[in-house]
């Protein structure tokens, strides 16, 4: 599967300039492209609206925190969001839970 080139130049933008708060992904014909830029200004919970309720996303966000000793530190973190389906073979029916985890890859 293909990134489009456009990816890895906004997850510079982000990594460099801080330009985003947060980046979504798709797969769309086969090609990760952008689904949406997280102005720097938007929240987590602006970050955690943007994810539609039946499709899957990965995304990255820019996360500000401050340690013990005082001082400003930024981690990006990369977000897998799926959704799992269940199939119940007695039935061959198909059960949707959406939205039940995310995975993170922290560095």
């Amino acid at each position: 599967m293909a990134v489009h080139d456009d990816c890895k130049l906004r997850f510079q933008e982000l990594k460099s300039k801080r330009s985003y708060r947060f980046i979504l992904f798709k797969i769309e014909q086969q090609q990760v492209v952008v689904d949406k830029l997280g102005e720097p200004t938007e929240s987590y919970d602006d970050f955690m609206a943007s994810f539609p309720a039946d499709e899957c996303r990965y995304a990255v966000y820019d996360f500000d925190f401050t340690t013990e000793e005082n001082c400003q530190k930024s981690k990006i973190y990369f977000i897998a969001w799926y959704l799992i389906y269940i199939i119940n073979c007695f039935s061959c029916t198909t059960y949707k839970y959406c939205n039940l985890g995310i995975v993170l890859y922290i560095s």
